[in-house]
């Protein structure tokens, strides 16, 4: 079972996800997290707004907080994929290494293209780029 968490300091904050299915484990649990950055990366952008501008409304908080619920959701959802992939790829080739994390992001960045796009080069360029992402992301976790 996949264990994370989130720490600032001395704390620390645990989250594991027990579907009883790995794939699935993994898949949310990358959505969970990367889409908890998603929502405080809005959070942030939008304080610093209100404070730059010193104007703090009610319909500016409501606006906020659907905002960082979309964007948590979008940053979740590529992440799920992602990592959803990567798992799949890795229980197909029998192997732990960076070639999944390439494949993984060749196929997230091809399908989250597709579904927003239907322009071949725009989908070709999206699964080059999310390999390269994801391999580079890999290399770097090795070298740490």
């Amino acid at each position: 079972m996949p264990r994370g968490g989130f720490s600032a300091g001395s704390r620390k904050l645990e989250l594991a996800v027990d579907t009883g299915n790995p794939l699935l484990n993994r898949t949310l649990d990358g959505f969970i997290k990367i889409g908890a950055v998603g929502a405080c990366k809005v959070a942030a952008e939008d304080a610093f707004e209100c404070l730059h501008k010193g104007n703090v409304s009610t319909n500016k908080l409501e606006h906020t907080l659907k905002k960082m619920c979309k964007e948590g959701a979008y940053w979740g959802t590529v992440a799920g994929v992602y990592v959803g992939m990567e798992y799949g790829v890795e229980r197909i080739r029998g192997r732990s290494d960076w070639k999944n994390a390439l494949i993984g992001g060749v196929v997230s960045g091809a399908l989250i293209s597709a579904a927003s796009n239907s322009h071949r080069d725009k989908i070709v360029k999206d699964a080059i780029t999310g390999g390269a992402i994801a391999t580079a992301a890999e290399f770097i976790n090795y070298l740490t």
